[in-house]
């Protein structure tokens, strides 16, 4: 019984691995046009390694494509520091590690005044499938199976990481929460004792202008 549940795990590591590559790998094709510029944001924890590339796609697939299709791109990190720059390109790559936890932003711009939009390929990898696994079995002079069982690791550990990575932000949100609903509390409590002190001022001047005018 033991043999069969260990199994059992393994075969459940094999058929969640490939899941967790594909969706960690986000390719998109989206259009820009001049004077709207497009982020694209990918949440990130610290120490994780993230790669990217992007090109202008040639729609006409003949000669070469306009200089006004050039782009301006900026990679950024969740407090602004700048991981990757390209000016006036059609296409470019970036890789880094990410040296702090949350949204890091990937922002896309035309320079050139153009009614055509642009249209952009854009891959952008993080964590497992942001590693050159290639290299590493050069490097490593390993064979297909042990490359195979080294990604396994990697995808598992990194599934591991992740569960504790979204605990943390569902803690996070939670204690959000709670302040918010506190301060509505707040701001409701206080909303109805100014509600019941101007209906008791109101009150107070009309008893007092009756009285005055010797109706009551």
């Amino acid at each position: 019984m033991a043999i069969m549940s260990n199994l059992h795990h393994v075969l459940i590591v094999f058929l969640l691995a490939p899941a967790l590559m594909c969706s960690i790998v986000d390719s998109m094709l989206f259009e820009v046009r001049s004077s709207h510029p497009k982020c694209i944001s990918e949440d990130m924890k610290a120490n994780v390694i993230s790669a990217g590339n992007y090109h202008v796609v040639n729609h006409n697939n003949v000669g070469t494509v306009p200089d006004d299709h050039k782009i301006s791109v900026r990679v950024r990190s969740p407090h602004g520091h700048g991981y990757h720059y390209g000016d006036n390109v059609l296409f470019g790559d970036f890789a880094f590690t990410a040296a702090e936890s949350g949204d890091y932003t990937a922002c896309f711009s035309v320079q050139a005044q153009t009614m055509d939009p642009v249209t952009i390929d854009f891959v952008w990898k993080t964590g497992v499938a942001a590693k050159d696994w290639n290299n590493v079995a050069k490097k490593g002079q390993i064979d297909e199976m042990e490359l195979e069982l080294r990604k396994l690791n990697e995808a598992v550990t990194s599934i591991h990481d992740e569960m504790f990575y979204l605990r943390e932000r569902e803690i996070e949100m939670q204690e959000l929460t709670d302040e918010t609903n506190t301060k509505m509390f707040n701001y409701s409590f206080i909303s109805i004792l100014v509600c019941l002190s101007v209906a008791g001022l109101q009150l107070w001047h009309l008893k007092t202008f009756f009285e005055r005018k010797k109706l009551l």
